[in-house]
């Protein structure tokens, strides 16, 4: 018993000693400082890490992401825009269409599911070229690519996302 009380003893006080130690301290200890850590900016911080199979010509490819990381991708480009302004994003999903009769034109857009199908997260785009609908696109529903370049617009005092000259391809 008296050994096991020896034990804890020594345990507590190896702990209460390194515990107190400075931040310079510690920092002497391991080597690193503040300048031999590199810096990573807010924007790089948030955006998904290098993957061998992702699209080079894309800054950010969703296709080659878990359904649960694509669809957390997604709604971090829906909540801060700003740091994806201009970036040429790749994304797989299942193709819409809304029509606003106020003012009689259609929005198109990729719909990105979460992991259980319940969710969904669109992302409009613009097609590249001259498209009529509904004959040049695909079906609703359409399991489609599409890749351009994020934006967002102002419209009735709300902004939306889109990607822009964007081209899509139908998946089969």
């Amino acid at each position: 018993m008296k050994k096991l009380s020896m034990i804890l003893t020594a345990v507590l006080l190896t702990g209460l000693l390194t515990a107190c130690g400075s931040k310079s301290e510690a920092t002497e200890t391991s080597g690193t400082s503040p300048e031999t850590v590199p810096a990573v900016s807010e924007t790089e911080a948030f955006l998904v890490p290098e993957n061998p199979n992702a699209d080079p010509n894309a800054d950010v490819d969703l296709t080659t992401l878990s359904s649960t990381m694509v669809y957390s991708q997604v709604a971090d480009m829906m909540y801060t825009p700003e740091k994806y302004d201009g970036k040429i994003i790749k994304a797989s999903g299942l193709f819409s269409v809304y029509h606003d009769d106020m003012q009689d034109k259609n929005y198109y857009a990729i719909l990105i599911q979460d992991a259980t199908a319940c969710c969904a997260q669109g992302i409009e785009f613009v097609w590249k070229g001259e498209h009529a609908y509904p004959e040049d696109y695909p079906e609703i529903g359409s399991e489609i690519t599409v890749m351009g370049t994020f934006g967002t617009y102002e419209e009735d005092g709300a902004t939306y996302t889109q990607l822009l000259d964007a081209d899509v391809t139908v998946n089969e």
